[in-house]
């Protein structure tokens, strides 16, 4: 029976750090998670899915703001979601995913991640986002036009009712700001 853990950024230990980066690059072996990756997934809340002592997947959350629809919300913004390949489809992600959810409804307006992998969490009730997609830095919007579709979220008891045809906006980051 596989156990879910949630551990803060700043109590993982080296031995789980390198664990969890050897799952990365296993899970995005194009070098997809690079150092930027890793640092949008610290200082918040990251869910270890272990089975026969061994971390099998993992996700985090971390506080962003989204305007989403008119509204500043503040929300749990999902990173770094990935299982072993050999592990996959076994419900190691989706144990992950459900106990984001948790923390997401615990803590937050709104849950939010960037994907291209839809069928995943769309089955786990997250809803794609259908309007444009912005990021604000300082005072300026901008088009973030590669993005349109790649937004879902996750409502909570506390989410406003919401337009999902209406912008949504990010708050500026480095690195790629969804």
């Amino acid at each position: 029976m596989p156990v879910v853990r949630r551990v803060h950024s700043a109590e993982l230990t080296p031995g789980e750090i390198e664990v969890l980066r050897g799952l990365f690059a296993a899970a995005w072996p194009r070098g997809q998670f690079d150092e930027v990756a890793w640092q949008h997934a610290q200082g918040g809340i990251h869910v270890l899915v272990e089975d026969d002592g061994e971390i099998r997947a993992h996700a985090a959350v971390v506080e962003r703001d989204i305007e989403a629809a008119g509204h500043l919300l503040d929300t749990g913004y999902v990173e770094a979601v990935a299982t072993w390949p050999e592990h996959e489809r076994k419900g190691y992600g989706s144990a992950a995913m459900r106990e984001i959810d948790r923390i997401v409804d615990e803590r937050y307006e709104l849950g939010a991640l960037a994907t291209g992998e839809h069928a995943f969490y769309e089955r786990l009730g997250w809803r794609r986002w259908q309007g444009p997609t912005f990021v604000r830095q300082l005072d300026d919007l901008t088009r973030t036009p590669d993005e349109d579709g790649s937004i879902l979220i996750w409502t909570t008891e506390r989410t406003p009712p919401l337009d999902l045809a209406a912008e949504i906006i990010c708050d500026w980051r480095v690195g790629p700001v969804w």
